[in-house]
């Protein structure tokens, strides 16, 4: 007879991020078009999972007939009927400018219809600060969870773009209780040369940090990606800083490395990528058709956390 006992499985990184969500008070979360099943019921299981109480923007009748034709429960969440997709971003945003809601999280429209209301210059949700993109990745065998920025808004960040989209994700890391961040600016190789100018942008955000431009991280660059995260490839490289090897935030040149940095990490190393956008005046969740269930309730983990830090008036800016 044997004397093993069973094992209880170790919480993954989204959930360690979860149950931190669950233990602060429910963000209440504009949701702009939540036509679709998918959509419907990634809000639906937030809710049920005590991350979010949502505020349903849209159709009104097509938000009740998605739920009935696949079976969930729309309890006694508030629905804000509004015509149409456009209508509902735009009601969606109004409401948040209103103070109604702590989140916006992105339903079946397209992410450029949301985005757009969100930047209109009048009447949208913009700061001092620029508006930039985080993947949340748990990634299968790494130690520690991974940001990847910007992967999603802009596209080809210029210096001082830059140096928000390393602040942002440095607040949000900070917010969600992770501690003090190590902050990778990657690059294609880890030396400063004018032949690959984002080498240069590397080295000048670090001296942006040393003298006090960026606040909350630790910072080095340029790295390439495999001196960044694996403490091997820094050792051979002769690197010995606090973040080579491990680095913890990974700020990518471009829009086009990072999401490609992104979705190989997804489709070969089977990662979970949940995405959360900063910079407006309140977090924004936003979610594909082909996440989890795991990076829908990770997306707006993350968001809440983010959400309490604020209300709790910790310094940082969204």
């Amino acid at each position: 007879m044997s004397d093993a006992t069973p094992t209880t499985p170790e919480p993954t990184k989204y959930d360690r991020l979860i149950a931190a969500a669950q233990k602060v008070p429910c963000a209440v979360t504009i949701v702009a078009h939540p036509c679709d099943e998918t959509s419907l019921r990634g809000v639906l299981e937030a809710a049920e999972n005590g991350l979010i109480v949502p505020v349903l923007v849209g159709p009104e009748a097509k938000i009740r007939n998605v739920a009935a034709e696949n079976s969930l429960d729309l309890k006694a969440h508030e629905i804000v009927d509004a015509p149409h997709s456009h209508a509902a971003a735009a009601k969606a945003v109004a409401l948040v400018r209103e103070g109604k809601g702590e989140l916006l999280m992105k339903g079946s429209l397209h992410t450029d219809e949301l985005m757009r209301e969100v930047t209109a210059s009048t009447t949208g949700l913009r700061t001092e600060r620029r508006i930039s993109h985080v993947f949340v990745m748990d990634v299968p065998g790494h130690p520690e969870t991974l940001f990847i920025t910007d992967a999603a808004i802009n596209i080809f960040p210029d210096l001082d773009v830059k140096r928000d989209i390393v602040q942002n994700a440095i607040d949000l890391w900070v917010s969600v209780g992770l501690g003090e961040p190590r902050v990778a600016i990657v690059s294609a190789v880890e030396t400063v040369t004018t032949k690959i100018p984002s080498t240069i942008e590397a080295a000048a955000l670090c001296k942006m940090a040393e003298r006090g431009q960026i606040t909350g991280g630790l910072l080095d660059g340029p790295l390439a990606f495999d001196n960044a995260i694996s403490p091997e490839a820094a050792r051979i490289k002769g690197l010995t800083s606090p973040v080579a090897g491990r680095a913890q935030i990974l700020v990518v040149p471009d829009l086009e490395a990072g999401n490609m940095l992104a979705k190989n990490l997804t489709f070969l190393s089977h990662a979970d990528a949940a995405g959360i956008v900063l910079g407006a005046r309140v977090p924004i969740v936003l979610t594909s058709r082909a996440d989890s269930v795991r990076s829908r309730l990770a997306s707006c983990a993350v968001a809440t956390l983010y959400a309490t830090a604020r209300r709790q008036a910790i310094p940082v800016v969204a």
